[in-house]
C-alpha cells in the first residue's frame, strides 16, 4: 500500500483486504462520533481527522491498526493503554483483540479539547 499515493479516505479504504477494512471502518465511525466537527483528510499518506489541526492519524497493518494520537495522549491515558504495544504517539490494536471503543473516543475527545485549547492561545496571542 505505501507505493499508492492517497487522495481520498475512501480511495485508502479500497485498497484495504476486507478483514482489515471492517475494523478500520469501526475505528473511522468511533472517531467521527467522537469528534462530529472533525474533518476527513489524508495526509502523510494516511486517513487523519482534523479539528483545530490535526487530530488523529489512524491506518492498516497486518495484524493491527494504528491509531496516531500523539505523545500527549498516550502520556494523558498510558495507565489505559498498557496492554497495548505503543511507541511515542501511537498505540497498535490488534485485529484480534478487537478496538477499545470507549478508549479510543476518550482519546479522541481529549485531542478535540487539547487543539482547542492550543487555537484559543493561538487566538489570544493575535
Amino acid at each position: 500500500m505505501t507505493s499508492i499515493k492517497f487522495k481520498t479516505v475512501d480511495e485508502y479504504f479500497s485498497a484495504l483486504p476486507e478483514k482489515t477494512k471492517g475494523i478500520l471502518e469501526e475505528l473511522r465511525q468511533i472517531i467521527k462520533k467522537a469528534a462530529p466537527q472533525a474533518q476527513e483528510c489524508i495526509s502523510y499518506n494516511m486517513p487523519a481527522f482534523k479539528q483545530n489541526g490535526i487530530l488523529v492519524y489512524y491506518a492498516a497493518f497486518q495484524n493491527h491498526v494504528s491509531l496516531f494520537s500523539t505523545g500527549s495522549a498516550i502520556l494523558a491515558f498510558q495507565e489505559e493503554l498498557s496492554t497495548y504495544k505503543t511507541s511515542k504517539g501511537t498505540v497498535q490494536l490488534p485485529i484480534e483483540k478487537g478496538i477499545p471503543i470507549d478508549l479510543v473516543k476518550r482519546i479522541v475527545e481529549f485531542r478535540v479539547n487539547e487543539n482547542l485549547g492550543k487555537a484559543r492561545k493561538k487566538d489570544k496571542k493575535e
